[in-house]
């Protein structure tokens, strides 16, 4: 069973930083685009950042220049490293890993649990 588990969400005060860690583990064939998604209530889940098996990266606007997603691909880890941390950043920050169980598999998508930021003015 595969699975994705966060850690490094909380509570920081504007113009902070945080660091997002995401695992993944179990029965891992390959891995493709890894991501951090964020919602908030009454809102869909919004792509922050995404880096694909060779480190290419996507940045939605609002974060470029402050958050920088970076992986290890020998942990199975994706990190997101945010600074200049705004109250709008506010959310549930969800893990997500484009993945293969076995080399049978087809790529599914695979979501970690959300991790809160809360980042107060």
């Amino acid at each position: 069973q595969v699975q994705l588990v966060e850690s490094g969400g909380g509570l920081v005060q504007a113009g902070g930083s945080l660091r997002l860690s995401c695992v993944a583990s179990g029965r891992i064939f390959s891995i493709n685009n890894m991501g951090w998604y964020r919602q908030t209530p009454g809102n869909q889940r919004e792509l922050v950042a995404s880096i694909t098996s060779v480190g290419s990266t996507n940045y939605v606007d609002s974060v470029k220049g402050r958050f920088t997603i970076s992986r290890d691909n020998a942990k199975n880890t994706v990190y997101l490293q945010m600074s200049s941390l705004k109250p709008e950043d506010t959310a549930v920050y969800y893990c997500h890993a484009l993945m293969r169980s076995t080399m049978r598999d087809y790529e599914r998508d695979y979501w970690g649990q959300g991790t809160q930021v809360t980042v107060s003015s």
